[in-house]
């Protein structure tokens, strides 16, 4: 059973400490309080360098403290407080990063409302019980063998075919309906590898559809997207000793991922809206007339500077670009606007959570959507890496990770 450390204010309160424990107990893992002492809390202070008037905030920093200097206590550590506190979402960030930096526990640092549930927290419980559990299997830095990965992604299906270290078949279909599309995509790989499905020693699948999916194709490996997606993004950028900051805006939700040595050590997943996610990128796409592939293209002609658009709401945000249009700015500059909106969005929500360190890297279909890597690069001041095949960094990690328990 994995021990993962709550350190918190407010779930109690809001109604969702039983939803967070029932994701836990799905995951496999059960939440504990390291228990603390008066001297703890009265340390707080000269340890943070800071005090809160919050007694549960206080509690919180305390219980770090304790998880530092005795890391035995827990196998990973979970950061949440209530999405309206200003100095909960302080504390939260503190906290974070003392534990990061004087521990090697994975840490998931995430902002509650009063109606989320354990589906939602699901896949985030899922991602610290296998940093957890798997660091030897998430070391991984070469496939070997003959296996593929298939992602099912919200959007879009990606599958790749490898071998000895090398993707040699690709597919990409849209996401219909979740089996079909994952066979259209896997035999699309498999067709250009050139092999056959009894030929390969291990398929791993990740994604929203990865349960369905993975049944349906007895997968060796069936992983949620936070330490499969950060695998493959490490791997196809090569950069899996040292630090690495991993993005990826899908086409629901976004993840930022800081991975040490290949594996990750603090994570953020989803936002508060799809404002800041591909899909915000499509409806622009549409509503200039373009092809999302061609949106790119068109905000590199642009400047952001000159189209005032909100970027926090698709809703708002859509309102902002029919707006824009209607007083005749030039579709190049809101193309490059809707692209800032989302990177400021994702930049504000998820990046604050995370100390980001170079290599940066962008993954995910919407980094091949040029005017989004730029405008990231704009906000952080730091060059952005997106590597060769980086739309099917899920499957290329589920390949990667595969070949670890068949060699096994």
């Amino acid at each position: 059973m994995i021990r993962i450390a709550q350190l918190s204010c407010g779930p109690e309160y809001s109604g969702i400490q039983g939803e967070l424990e029932k994701a836990a107990e799905t995951v496999g893992a059960t939440l504990i309080f390291p228990e603390v002492d008066l001297e703890d809390i009265m340390d707080v202070k000269k340890r943070f360098g800071f005090e809160v008037a919050s007694g549960d905030l206080n509690l919180a920093m305390a219980r770090a403290t304790r998880i530092v200097e005795n890391p035995d206590v827990a196998d990973a550590v979970f950061v949440t407080t209530c999405f309206r506190c200003a100095e909960g979402a302080i504390v939260r960030s503190e906290i974070r990063k003392y534990i990061h930096e004087n521990s090697r526990l994975p840490v998931l640092s995430y902002s509650f409302t009063e109606r989320t549930g354990a589906d939602t927290l699901l896949t985030r419980m899922e991602a610290l019980v296998t940093t957890a559990k798997y660091k030897g299997l998430l070391s991984r830095e070469r496939q070997t063998g003959l296996t593929a990965g298939i992602d099912s992604g919200s959007t879009t299906t990606k599958s790749v075919v490898m071998r000895d270290n090398e993707i040699i078949g690709t597919g990409w279909v849209p996401t219909h309906n979740v089996i079909e599309s994952a066979e259209k995509a896997y035999d699309a790989a498999l067709e250009a590898a050139g092999v056959k499905r009894e030929e390969i020693e291990g398929l791993g699948m990740t994604g929203y559809g990865r349960s369905l999916a993975g049944k349906h194709f007895n997968a060796r490996l069936i992983q949620e997207e936070i330490t499969v997606n950060s695998k493959g993004a490490v791997f196809l950028a090569d950069a899996q000793k040292g630090n690495a900051t991993v993005i990826d805006i899908g086409g629901m939700d976004n993840k930022a991922i800081s991975v040490q040595d290949g594996i990750p050590g603090t994570f953020t997943m989803g936002g508060i809206c799809a404002g800041a996610s591909g899909r915000f990128l499509e409806l622009t796409a549409r509503r200039l007339g373009v092809d999302i592939t061609e949106l790119g293209k068109l905000a590199m002609k642009g400047d952001h500077t000159k189209v005032p658009m909100n970027s926090y709401c698709i809703v708002f945000g859509t309102q902002s670009l029919v707006n824009s249009l209607s007083a005749g700015k030039s579709r190049e500059d809101v193309a490059m606007a809707a692209c800032h909106s989302v990177a400021e969005q994702v930049f504000d929500q998820q990046l604050q959570e995370l100390d980001v360190k170079e290599p940066v890297i962008m993954v995910g279909g919407t980094a091949l959507i040029e005017g989004l890597p730029r405008a990231m690069e704009e906000l952080l001041g730091l060059k952005i890496i997106v590597p060769e095949y980086a739309q099917y960094i899920g499957s290329v990690g589920a390949s990667l990770l595969v070949s670890g328990l068949v060699e096994d």
